[in-house]
């Protein structure tokens, strides 16, 4: 009984909110909205930006509460990271408990309509070992939870990872998880394929190009290479493309076919590192829109549109590492473009 209360009053949530017919509609292309700074715009300004902007996909680090109302009746969709410090007491919820997680942390904050994916623990299984065996069971209860209130059909959940869960992923034929991580990688496989949802991945061209410029062209990186180069019977122009791919070939030596890709974050610094810069983040991020809002595929998967998540909105201050990490933003702080980057195909 408790769990149809809840359910009615989701629903009513969707009904009261204007419904997003379909994902497919709107613009292909999201942006990842961090905000680790101490000098961003407020929330509400940040939308007004987006929809300026025709920007329908969006990613939030985080479930804050603030920003979700922000984002309500907006008609944007979102995609949310449930961090990996709430993975422990998701995964050892019951059902009642992961309805409650969701409605307190999301669902009465944000309607329904409006929520696309929920991304559990991004990058766990390289950056912290000790939420890895979280990961699964968090995805699995609040797969459950979804289900209980009728929508685990429309709010799909993967667990945004990077390219280094594999230790061989070039060419992209011979891709394969590392075997450390792979007992991680394989539940989680198994879930996105028996729930249909995608797997999410982070690729940042520019940080396999700095880690590898005495093999990999800047050229290749930028999607300006003059040739293509061979691989099992496909050719291939730029690195993004071989990642999707290595990514695929990986899955599909461990038996999952036909797991979509969604590429969660992918970007270009614009100051502080090798390469980094206004010029090269505009021609990279440019390619990537243009041929994600053409519905280019990758070679493997040559007819599957690329849905991309552009990272970032604005420059963040605060975050940690390396300081070119800092100068991936689109925007100003003022809003205004720091290159001209269409998000549509008008």
């Amino acid at each position: 009984m408790y769990i149809q209360f809840l359910s009615h009053i989701i629903s009513l949530l969707s009904i009261i909110f204007v419904h997003l017919e379909s994902f497919a509609d709107g613009a292909p292309v999201g942006v990842c909205y961090g905000r680790v700074g101490n000098n961003l715009p407020p929330p509400t300004a940040v939308v007004g930006l987006l929809q300026a902007n025709g920007i329908q996909n969006v990613r939030l680090f985080d479930a804050d509460a603030a920003t979700l109302r922000s984002f309500a009746s907006t008609g944007i969709s979102l995609m949310i990271d449930i961090p990996n410090e709430s993975l422990p007491s998701i995964a050892s919820g019951t059902a009642n408990s992961t309805v409650d997680w969701l409605i307190s942390n999301v669902f009465s904050h944000i309607p329904p309509s409006q929520v696309r994916y929920l991304a559990v623990g991004p990058e766990a299984f390289v950056r912290d070992a000790f939420y890895t065996p979280y990961v699964v069971p968090a995805i699995t209860n609040l797969h459950g939870a979804l289900q209980s209130v009728g929508l685990a059909g429309r709010i799909k959940i993967s667990s945004p990872q990077p390219i280094s869960v594999m230790s061989g992923f070039y060419p992209p034929s011979s891709a394969h998880f590392d075997p450390l991580i792979k007992p991680a990688m394989i539940p989680l496989l198994q879930f996105l394929r028996d729930s249909g949802s995608p797997l999410m991945v982070n690729l940042y061209p520019y940080e396999v190009y700095v880690s590898h410029s005495n093999r990999i062209p800047l050229e290749y990186a930028l999607f300006k290479a003059d040739a293509e180069f061979g691989d099992s019977g496909l050719m291939y122009d730029n690195l993004l493309d071989a990642s999707i791919d290595a990514f695929v070939h990986a899955m599909e030596r461990e038996g999952f076919q036909g797991i979509r890709v969604v590429v969660a974050e992918t970007g270009w610094p614009t100051a502080c590192g090798e390469a980094a810069g206004v010029d090269n983040a505009l021609t990279y991020n440019d390619n990537v829109v243009r041929r994600a809002v053409n519905g280019v595929g990758t070679p493997k998967r040559p007819k599957e549109e690329m849905e991309v998540y552009m990272f970032d909105l604005f420059d963040e201050n605060e975050r940690g590492g390396d300081e070119y990490q800092k100068h991936f933003g689109i925007f100003s702080l003022a809003g205004v473009k720091l290159y001209d980057l269409r998000f549509s195909s008008n």
